[in-house]
């Protein structure tokens, strides 16, 4: 029996830096992946309990040489939420297939709909859990195309998530440390909105029954992160925030309480070692690379490719997930993992 918490991240009026492979210093993205949330996560309770802790954390995790491990604990990617009068609004990935009821004849309205990203929460059970899209939904994705819609997908919050966020650049000066010369270049920093209509970023997570005593560790770990910041430029004030830890409210416990579904929409990165043909027949997904650098070290992790949120699979079973090792050749201090571990949704989607 798992338990599931719903985590906000509050930055509050803390710009941050969320990199990507393949983005550069100028550009950053509007959240944080599993994966490197996972990583920081990790860092921080090694900090905080020591060597052996987080060693011992570690070998809970299923990998290639323990397959059949049950992790402690699973946890999303981080999504956008946004506070609109008494209501949160949360944004989920929308699914790589078309959702029930979903009209064949879409050349009206698929060119709204195809930057539909991310649904809120009501949206996206109605459409891959409940009665599917309506005549109402097609008519106001149409009115959305030619203009703008006044119906219920606007009162939704549908097309408002980038008003819950902004980016901007920064210069900043490089200095060289042998012969002092002067390097301009900017910074891409992502500042989510503070004062009318606040947001931030969450994400859930799902503890086993083993998991479950470790709860206060990782939430003291977490506090710690967000005292320290995640992201880049951290030196420099940036990614702080403050944690609100919490049962899941009655409409999330719906979604995950939903049985209903042959498919599974994966709402974290995912990896796994034994992927078949199989597997992948009726799937519909995307591949994320993810790399990166060792901190304090300078060395470039080994770069894997994974499965990245809102991809689908057709399976009886959610998608499990597990560590890749990604320890350099040339780093011998300690292994390093990067997190496939998946946490993904039931949903029902339109059939061919």
């Amino acid at each position: 029996m798992s338990v599931w918490k719903l985590v906000k991240l509050n930055f509050g009026r803390s710009p941050a830096h969320f990199g990507e492979v393949g983005i550069g210093m100028e550009e950053t993205s509007d959240r944080v992946r599993s994966d490197a949330l996972f990583s920081a996560w990790v860092s921080i309770y090694a900090r905080l309990f020591g060597k052996d802790a987080v060693e011992e954390l570690l070998q809970q995790f299923p990998s290639q040489d323990k397959p059949e491990l049950i992790p402690p604990f699973r946890i999303s990617s981080t999504f956008i939420y946004r506070e609109v009068g008494d209501r949160t609004i949360y944004y989920l990935p929308r699914p790589l297939k078309f959702p029930t009821k979903y009209p064949d004849d879409d050349l009206a309205f698929f060119k709204t709909y195809k930057k539909l990203n991310y649904l809120p929460l009501e949206l996206w059970q109605r459409w891959y859990q409940g009665e599917g899209v309506k005549d109402s939904d097609i008519q106001e994705l149409i009115d959305e195309t030619k203009n703008k819609s006044h119906g219920e997908l606007r009162q939704l919050g549908t097309f408002d998530y980038k008003q819950a966020f902004h980016t901007d650049k920064v210069p900043k000066i490089a200095v060289d440390r042998v012969t002092r010369a002067t390097n301009l270049y900017h910074t891409g920093f992502v500042q989510f909105a503070w004062d009318k209509n606040p947001a931030g970023l969450y994400f859930l997570l799902q503890l086993s029954s083993e998991g479950e005593q470790l709860a206060d560790k990782l939430h003291a770990a977490l506090n710690l992160l967000g005292e320290e910041g995640i992201g880049g430029e951290r030196s420099s004030g940036a990614g702080r925030f403050d944690v609100t830890w919490s049962e899941l409210p009655t409409n999330w416990q719906q979604l995950v309480d939903f049985s209903d579904g042959k498919y599974h929409s994966i709402l974290s990165l995912f990896w796994d070692s034994s992927i078949t043909e199989d597997f992948l027949k009726n799937a519909s997904y995307e591949i994320q690379e993810r790399g990166g650098w060792i901190v304090d070290n300078q060395v470039r992790r080994k770069m894997v490719r994974m499965f990245s949120e809102g991809s689908v699979f057709l399976t009886p079973k959610p998608p499990a997930g597990k560590l890749v090792d990604v320890t350099p050749k040339e780093f011998r201090k300690h292994r390093i993992y990067r997190s496939g571990i998946s946490l993904s949704l039931p949903i029902k989607v339109k059939e061919k």
